[in-house]
């Protein structure tokens, strides 16, 4: 397992080198994976994961569906709201569909729609890793949007190699080393031998050069 002080040594060390922006960047971890078949499915990550301290970006959400799930979609200030008739629309207009797919990090469904999101959206969704959480009547969705405005997805598919973003440097180092420790603990809960599956580490910020985790 890898100690906190020593990702936060990194974090600080990654943020130092990095040329010097009038914006605020975005800081991604990599980690590559050893002794390990990922051609195994059942070896593949595929983690929905909440940042102790968020993405410090705004996480653009979309929900499929009609009637109540809509309402709270609304109320929770969903980016996009999609029914029945658009994911069939969507069917036939494979360019926007792909805008979509691309522009929106999750998706939620009411389990109604999902035969029809299937049919004429998971070619565009599937291979993104992006097929929507499937909502059964009468959840509350409020929450579980709110909670994956914080969240980072990692999926690893048939690579031993995962990127993810973990903040911004507008965030403290502390409060990045958190996210980063969150990310490593919850992947190594699911790898076979844990950390003992994880090669290297690497932290960077989008222009800066990449930093060891030691």
């Amino acid at each position: 397992m890898v100690e906190r002080q020593k990702i936060l040594e990194a974090v600080r060390t990654a943020i130092e080198s990095a040329p010097e922006r009038k914006f605020s960047e975005s800081v991604d971890l990599t980690v590559n994976l050893k002794n390990i078949d990922m051609a195994q499915p059942k070896n593949r990550i595929d983690e929905t994961i909440l940042l102790p301290n968020g993405t410090g970006r705004a996480v653009r959400i979309a929900v499929l569906g009609k009637g109540e799930i809509t309402t709270q979609a609304k109320e929770a200030g969903v980016d996009l709201i999609i029914g029945p008739e658009e994911i069939e629309r969507l069917g036939g207009e494979p360019r926007e569909a792909r805008k979509i797919a691309n522009q929106y990090r999750f998706f939620l469904a009411e389990t109604a729609v999902m035969p029809l999101v299937g049919r004429w959206l998971g070619v565009r969704l599937g291979p993104r890793g992006k097929m929507p959480m499937p909502i059964p009547q009468g959840t509350d969705i409020r929450p579980i949007v709110e909670r994956l405005r914080g969240s980072v997805k990692i999926r690893t598919k048939d690579k031993k190699v995962f990127h993810a973003n973990v903040g911004t440097t507008a965030m403290t180092p502390e409060q990045l080393a958190e996210n980063i420790d969150a990310v490593l603990k919850r992947v190594e809960s699911v790898l076979e031998q844990g950390a003992l599956n994880v090669r290297s580490v690497y932290v960077k910020t989008t222009m800066g050069p990449a930093v060891k985790v030691e």
